[in-house]
């Protein structure tokens, strides 16, 4: 296959490498693309945002697939517009992305398809968000109903706070406040069947103890060892399969990436949000352990075929962790062109994903955003892969750039505390 993947993210990155792996892609192309995926793509400029651009390079390119990893393109409708040009397209269309596009929408589609979540309102003025923040009560849970790159989300317990980012927003979800643990859980769909990845987890706070302001994601992995038997089975039948059913069933059938957000709350499951593509920065530890071949899967979501692929995925044995460095100043005004050094001298077999890089007039490595690189370590168990994770951050140099140091440090002493046996469990 020829496959172009679309985006320039960390995320677009994890993407290629995989990709890069599946001995069924014969050639490989990024749009726009970053340093990152130039060593193992042909990176094309693009307005990724244009559905007739994308689709006219798709064309160029002779691609057999697209795969459009962010969510604004999506939102905006290129898959559809790839798909109008004939060709495979791994992405939902418009009229399904709105399941990330509006959190009012999803709650929508939730109720329709009895899909366990947090009860809301939907404000749209400063009055009604005063009424639903003194019906819900603290902590108080307020979301922008648009697409915010992950940072549209207040969780607070000061009013006055609450009150101000619903004012900031044309229109608010605010809704019930779910206690517990969140869980990633990402599945592939071909518009009628879903095949679940195994779950992952991120951290969304910019500092350690889940401290400071809320971000895109400061680190993930996976598997996990604290994870109840049979989650992922449960989140298939009540929450993953019951959506793309919904979706169907109005006309609008999912073809992509269904990205649940849960609470493992006291009294069960529930949906935090949806997203309508990989996630980030889970998708950079979920990947290394796929050993389905990427490709492969991707190509038979996207034409209808999941049923060709088997009723399961098949995953290495072993852990993933991956930690985000961010520039100074993440996530309020972070500052870019700080030169970046060391990322070619990571131990063997750990990976740095470029996030937010480009290289300048002189052909350095320079930070063009907030989260610049996960770096990514793979191991036995979640220890030993932190270990790895860790000492690849170690090498890498980026003036005023921090990092979380309690990335998965909780789950692994779950996981060492256990019988290795028993983490099969959490496996789909």
């Amino acid at each position: 296959m020829t496959v172009l993947v679309i985006g320039n993210g960390g995320r677009e990155h994890a993407l290629a490498l995989a990709l890069a792996r599946d001995p069924s892609v014969a050639a490989l192309h990024c749009a726009p693309g970053n340093p990152g995926t130039a060593a193992v793509a042909v990176n094309h400029s693009v307005d990724a945002l244009s559905g007739a651009a994308v689709a006219a390079l798709a064309v160029e390119l002779g691609a057999d697939l697209v795969v459009v990893g962010p969510e604004a393109p999506l939102v905006a409708g290129v898959a559809d517009a790839v798909r109008g040009a004939g060709i495979a397209c791994f992405g939902p269309s418009r009229a399904a992305a709105r399941i990330e596009g509006s959190k009012a929408f999803a709650k929508e589609v939730m109720a329709a398809a009895g899909v366990p979540t947090a009860d809301a309102r939907r404000c749209t003025t400063t009055e009604e968000a005063a009424a639903a923040l003194d019906a819900f009560g603290p902590p108080y849970v307020i979301k922008d109903d648009g697409l915010a790159a992950g940072k549209g989300v207040l969780v607070t317990t000061d009013r006055d706070a609450a009150l101000a980012h619903a004012a900031g927003c044309d229109v608010v979800v605010i809704e019930q406040y779910l206690d517990g643990p969140e869980v990633s859980l990402f599945a592939v769909s071909d518009g009628s069947r879903v095949l679940p990845m195994q779950p992952a987890q991120d951290f969304k706070r910019a500092h350690d103890d889940d401290a400071g302001p809320n971000t895109g994601g400061m680190g993930a992995y996976t598997p996990l060892p604290w994870a109840p038997d049979g989650l992922v089975e449960e989140v298939l039948a009540t929450v993953l399969q019951p959506t793309v059913d919904e979706l169907a069933r109005r006309g609008t059938p999912f073809v992509g990436l269904l990205y649940a957000g849960l609470a493992l709350t006291a009294a069960g499951v529930r949906v935090v949000e949806f997203n309508a593509r990989f996630g980030d920065p889970e998708t950079q530890v979920l990947l290394p352990l796929l050993r389905t071949p990427l490709g492969v899967l991707l190509h038979a979501a996207a034409r209808g075929a999941l049923g060709e692929v088997g009723s399961r995925l098949d995953w290495a044995d072993g852990a993933a962790v991956g930690v985000v460095v961010a520039s100074q100043g993440y996530p309020a005004a972070p500052v870019t062109g700080a030169v970046i050094t060391g990322t070619e001298d990571v131990p063997a077999g750990v990976e740095v994903v470029h996030a937010g890089t480009a290289r300048d007039a002189d052909g350095r490595l320079v930070s063009t955003g907030g989260r610049v690189l996960t770096v990514v370590g793979t191991g036995a168990d979640l220890a030993a892969a932190r270990e790895a994770a860790y000492a690849g951050v170690d090498v890498v140099r980026l003036d005023g750039a921090f990092h979380r140091t309690d990335i998965a440090r909780a789950a692994a002493e779950t996981q060492r505390a256990r019988p290795a046996d028993l983490l099969k469990g959490t496996r789909p």
